[in-house]
């Protein structure tokens, strides 16, 4: 089961959006500091995610809502 995630940093106010197959794992890994795109925005909160059966549909759905950014 993969996930697709948006967190939102509680210092900058910014969002990040991306997939998964452990969201436990991917969150900790951004709140230690590990990926490159969010070490600034320590600590990130989920605030929302959706369950998708296979890596590409997650992808997939990914990339659609980071069409949707206007911010």
């Amino acid at each position: 089961m993969y996930k697709v995630y948006i967190l939102k940093s509680d210092v900058t106010g910014k969002f990040y959006i991306g997939h998964t197959e452990n969201i436990f794992n991917r969150l900790n890994r951004h709140n230690r500091g590990l990926v490159r795109s969010t070490k600034h925005g320590v600590p990130w909160k989920i605030i929302y995610t959706e369950d998708f059966v296979d890596k590409n549909s997650a992808y997939k759905r990914e990339l659609q809502v980071k069409s949707y950014r206007s911010f």
